[in-house]
């Protein structure tokens, strides 16, 4: 069938007013929040599951490649349309459709903001936990299919943890529902967990059953500052070992400490950071009120013993959201100290965090490079970001040797080349070495038996060939 003549049948499918071939507006969806583009042919704007199921069954049968696309904050490249084809804008469909508070369970629609559902169940006493820093733009479609984490992750898991079912468009254009409304349900293989972190290559979410917890009663952050990043990185192996597990552990270099200061003077105000601090810790607890006030005060010991020089406490949430709304300055911030910046995202067994960063510090001297750190240290997730210049080829041949060597240093570790951004098409090329050959095998199985006309966002998440880096 002609081009024209599958718009055509799409038109009728979901309407005209929901395919978009504008040249400008698909400028607008030829990117994510990686330095990469491409711009898709074609822009469709569902806002049912029928429709995804008809725009799938069409694309399949006419071999037209399809991009799922939430609100393109990713940092892998997930969402852009390298081949071209159809960009599949979830957007419109953002409804919340129940919030129970006897099951403890929420049911979405994948263009739902994350920070949006986060609010409407705290009005139930009920807690969503998963808390990527793009939590106020970013869509729990997005987080599911990337299998997101965030800050929070350390004490109460990633986006998987809370996926209780999932209705998926297939490419040929049935709809499938796997797991159901409740805490247990081992009938059958989990499926539900294979589309977690899929990435939009196996089908279409469309719609999320959300396993909620009670909200906590009481929160309470301090921020330690520290000469040395080691010892910053021995106070959380401290804490962890108390038996206390704080809520969250950030850590936040001198380059990042300095950004996000440059960053919040940009802007008239102040984000209360020390500039000649090595590293800055933000640890977090929650729970009971009067457990909270006796974990806190525990741990601010633990930080002082490591060696900080100094303990803050935010004495109420307007001065915890404060310190908070620092670390989600992070990747803004950096965004102002060069022409571009390479944010890579990479996990070790906590126990090798130290290594892992003097390693990264190796990496950056050797190549002569600026790269920043932050991570979520408590579970040995750490983003070295890479400040650079892509309109210097010979800076970026340096680029792209350190960004290898920071890869193989966190897979000497024990570790691996992403913790939560995924591979979309950033990582594409380095997923062989961290993955087994056999897994990698399998993985390329699973891919045939959902997408078997490789329609599903081509040329992400595995490399097509064997062997290939």
């Amino acid at each position: 069938m002609a081009a024209t003549a599958a718009l055509d049948e799409l038109r009728a499918a979901i309407g005209a007013e929901r395919v978009s071939t504008d040249p400008a507006e698909l400028i607008v969806y030829a990117y994510d929040g990686a330095w990469l583009e491409g711009r898709p042919a074609v822009v469709l704007h569902p806002e049912t599951t029928r429709h995804v199921a008809d725009i799938l069954r069409i694309a399949d049968r006419e071999r037209i490649p399809v991009v799922p696309r939430g609100a393109a904050t990713g940092l892998a490249g997930g969402a852009v349309a390298l081949e071209g084809g159809w960009c599949l804008n979830l957007a419109r469909m953002n409804k919340i459709l129940d919030v129970s508070a006897a099951d403890s369970a929420a049911v979405v629609q994948p263009g739902v903001v994350t920070a949006a559902l986060q609010k409407e169940v705290e009005r139930v006493g009920l807690f969503y936990p998963p808390d990527p820093a793009s939590l106020h733009m970013c869509t729990i479609g997005g987080n599911v299919s990337t299998n997101a984490g965030g800050p929070r992750c350390l004490k109460y898991g990633v986006t998987a943890d809370y996926v209780l079912a999932l209705e998926v468009a297939l490419p040929c254009g049935r709809v499938m529902r796997t797991g159901r409304r409740t805490i247990k349900d081992v009938a059958g293989y989990n499926l539900k967990q294979l589309f977690a972190g899929s990435e939009g290559t196996l089908g279409v979410i469309t719609e999320i059953t959300l396993r909620l917890i009670p909200k906590p009663a009481a929160q309470a952050t301090a921020l330690a500052v520290f000469p040395r990043v080691a010892e910053a990185c021995d106070a959380v192996g401290r804490m962890l070992a108390s038996g206390i597990v704080p809520l969250v552990t950030e850590l936040m270099d001198n380059t990042v400490v300095r950004a996000v200061d440059a960053f919040f003077r940009s802007r008239s105000s102040s984000a209360g950071l020390p500039l000649d601090a090595d590293a800055v810790l933000l640890v977090a607890v929650d729970g009971d009120g009067d457990q909270v006030e006796r974990d806190i005060d525990a741990i601010a010991g633990l930080l002082r013993e490591s060696g900080a020089r100094e303990v803050r406490r935010a004495r109420d949430a307007v001065e915890a959201e404060a310190l908070w709304e620092a670390r989600r300055a992070i990747n803004p911030a950096l965004i102002r100290l060069a022409h571009d910046r390479l944010g890579e995202d990479v996990v070790v067994p906590r126990g090798h965090i130290p290594r892992m960063v003097e390693r990264i510090r190796q990496t950056a001297a050797a190549h002569d490079l600026t790269i920043a750190l932050f991570g979520h240290i408590g579970d040995g997730n750490l983003h070295p970001t890479i400040l650079c210049d892509r309109r210097d080829g010979e800076m970026m041949k340096r680029v792209q040797s350190a960004s290898t060597a920071i890869f193989d240093a966190a897979i000497d570790l024990g570790g691996s080349i992403t913790g939560e951004h995924g591979v979309g098409v950033v990582k594409l090329n380095y997923l062989a070495r961290a993955v087994d050959p056999i897994a990698l095998e399998a993985m390329r199985a699973i891919k045939r038996i959902f997408d078997p006309n490789g329609i599903m966002n081509p040329g992400k998440k595995l490399p097509s060939g064997v062997g290939e880096r």
